[in-house]
């Protein structure tokens, strides 16, 4: 287990969501492990890499020469990469691929203009917001409810149903909840404030059975209110994703920022040729 110093040693240098932890930890069910100046995420065979090193200087030559050696020491069957951008030499063998980039939401700049304002003013008249620190039964009926209307992916679904596991004794991290008079539960946010310089916007799902317009935008204003109480200056709004998720973060001031690449690769026991080409890389 990564000790409280390294955890807080890596997040004061965190610059992307997945430097987070206990958001890594959370949702993968994994361990979290520093290797060279990368951070890593281990379950069995399974290992995730985030390729943006916490120096900040990233080179596809570090990451590739990375990769090397954790197929050397971890023999991962599974080893899936996100980065700025993928060694060729991983790329070609890639199983799944996604290409995107990271929403940023400035706090220092942002001001909402007032047809937002007005959005936000009306959904508060018909909705409460509250603050939890669980995933609760509703959120999960909620989100399977989005789940079987969306249909998001098996991502999406991976990453809602390890909810309860993650916030499970974080204390960094909220669900924000829009309630109507009945108390029933319209929207939800999950975000986390782990990271000194910034907040993550992990997910959210609002209902059609519960459905209010702007809980979405009211649940976004409360976050943006929080962190600004919180000292952040920024917000990682996660991903593009597709159009309409485009234009609601765009909306709110989101701007792209970072490339995002994602490449899982299913992988054979290294090779000695791999195992030396690692140890001569160290040297």
């Amino acid at each position: 287990m990564m000790e409280s110093a390294l955890k807080q040693w890596i997040l004061d240098r965190a610059y992307v969501p997945e430097h987070v932890v206990g958001l890594m930890e959370g949702v993968s069910g994994g361990e979290a492990l520093l290797e060279r100046d990368f951070l890593g995420c281990c379950k069995g065979r399974w290992f995730a890499l985030v390729g943006y090193p916490l120096d900040n200087t990233f080179s596809v030559a570090d990451l590739e020469s990375a990769i090397d050696e954790i197929r050397a020491k971890y023999q991962p069957r599974t080893l899936s990469v996100i980065a700025p951008e993928i060694p060729r030499s991983f790329s070609a063998r890639c199983a799944e691929r996604q290409s995107d980039c990271y929403y940023i939401l400035d706090l220092e700049e942002f001001r909402p203009p007032g047809p937002l304002r007005r959005i936000v003013r009306r959904a508060g008249e018909r909705l409460t917001v509250a603050q939890n620190m669980s995933f609760t039964e509703r959120h999960t009926v909620l989100a399977r409810e989005f789940v079987r209307r969306v249909k998001p992916g098996l991502r999406i679904e991976t990453l809602l149903e390890r909810m309860p596991a993650y916030l499970n004794g974080n204390e960094h991290a909220v669900v924000l909840e829009a309630l109507d008079e009945a108390g029933n539960l319209s929207a939800f946010y999950v975000v986390d404030l782990a990271a000194p310089p910034f907040a993550v916007y992990v997910i959210g799902c609002y209902s059609r059975k519960q459905y209010v317009p702007g809980a979405s935008d009211l649940l976004l204003s409360e976050t943006i209110r929080i962190c600004r109480e919180a000292g952040k200056d920024r917000i990682h709004l996660g991903l593009g994703v597709n159009p309409g998720i485009r234009r609601f973060k765009e909306k709110w001031g989101g701007v792209p920022g970072l490339r995002y690449e994602m490449c899982e690769v299913e992988l054979k026991k290294p090779s000695v040729l791999d195992i030396f080409r690692s140890m001569s890389r160290k040297q």
